[in-house]
């Protein structure tokens, strides 16, 4: 059965091949200044994770792999081979909150490979928050803060992204960060950044 690309994907596939990248992707200096935020998002919500599995060291690692990116001291391409390991770790976590906190700290680590990630990271943990106090509102107080931890630099930089499901060419394209409430977590932190910079 052949395939067929939509025209953002194939434009996706093509800008990769040819050295260019999605407008989800970011410049690399941008990338480096929105991973210590992913991190910071993360970190917040690992001992969710941790208490379930205190002896699987990957999330924690993918957090401190982001903001080692962040500082320079590692390479976009040495993380981009290791992006998927932290995700790997949410098969060690028994609830959902711990599973939503092991993929924020994947999704730090994968802003060395695309920006858009660090959305990500941050649509997770508010979702582990929210698993694990029980309560919707936690959601909303953890976006909350979120936004708080924004530098200007980091603010500028994620107004860059286009918005949910405008690019089909990363993680803001249609699939599992535009659906159910990490399509609206990405949502509300994308508006908030907009309504911020009129």
């Amino acid at each position: 059965m052949r395939r067929i690309l939509s025209p953002n994907a194939l434009c996706g596939n093509v800008c990769e091949s040819a050295g260019m990248s999605s407008p989800q992707a970011l410049s690399e200096s941008d990338r480096r200044v929105v991973a210590a935020w992913a991190a910071d998002c993360a970190e917040r919500v690992l001992t969710v994770f941790e208490s379930e599995a205190p002896d699987d060291e990957r999330p924690r690692d993918a957090v401190e792999r982001a903001r080692a990116f962040s500082r320079g001291d590692l390479t976009a391409a040495g993380e981009i081979a290791r992006r998927f390991v932290a995700g790997r770790a949410a098969q060690s976590a028994i609830s959902p909150a711990a599973v939503a906190a092991a993929r924020a700290a994947a999704q730090a680590a994968g802003v060395a490979h695309m920006g858009a990630h660090a959305l990500g990271a941050a649509a997770y943990a508010a979702r582990a928050a929210g698993l694990a106090a029980g309560d919707p509102d936690a959601v909303a107080a953890e976006l909350d803060w979120q936004l708080e931890q924004m530098s200007r630099e980091v603010a500028h930089a994620l107004r860059r992204l286009p918005l949910l499901g405008e690019d089909a060419a990363g993680p803001l394209g249609p699939g599992l960060l535009a659906s159910g409430d990490l399509g609206k977590n990405i949502t509300r932190i994308q508006q908030r950044l907009h309504a911020a910079d009129r």
